[in-house]
């Protein structure tokens, strides 16, 4: 009688160790299916980038991060996006989409189909010389001008802007100055 207390209790603790054991085993595989939805959801669906540079200033700021998606294809005017170029990640705004065209005056006014645009531009649009305008936006293209109009680098040096090189749209910024 005496040793049927002593094999209950060692299978209690052998039942214990397998419980533990299968805990860890379902912790780790829920952790790795986390990472891999994580892996998945910043290579196909999100991009997470840190801006270098004020050639959006005022908008976004040099250190900011931006959160953009990527699976956006239809891009309106004014939408923030991310694209690469030259090998470098840049942020810019949509100004014209395919088929609009695009013209400059030597005062810094910026018009599209003929409308003058104005909105939240604080600096005046002028021409590059890279450029003859008025520019018509070729299809699959889009137009992109930087919110600091006299320092970036835009559509006004590199042309209209290949849909293909578009990374994804900005959807929101986050401050990371003082961080």
């Amino acid at each position: 009688m005496g040793r049927r207390p002593i094999m209950n209790e060692m299978i209690k603790k052998r039942k214990d160790k397998l419980a533990l054991k299968e805990g860890y085993i379902g912790l780790i595989v829920r952790i790795m299916i986390l990472a891999s939805i994580g892996v998945l959801l910043f290579t196909q669906v999100f991009l997470i980038a840190r801006v270098n540079g004020n050639e959006m200033f005022p908008a976004v700021k040099d250190g900011d991060l931006v959160l953009a998606f990527r699976l956006q294809q239809n891009y309106e005017k004014d939408d923030l996006i991310s694209y690469k170029l030259d090998g470098r990640r840049r942020i810019g705004r949509v100004i014209a989409q395919e088929n609009d065209l695009v013209n400059m005056d030597d005062d810094g006014k910026l018009l599209v189909n003929a409308a003058i645009q104005s909105g939240e531009i604080m600096y005046p649009s002028y021409p590059r010389d890279t450029l003859e305008y008025p520019y018509e936006v070729p299809e699959g293209h889009v137009f992109i001008l930087g919110d600091y109009r006299t320092q970036a680098k835009d559509s006004r040096d590199f042309g209209a802007i290949p849909k293909k090189e578009i990374e994804g749209k900005v959807i929101t910024i986050l401050r990371r100055r003082g961080l």
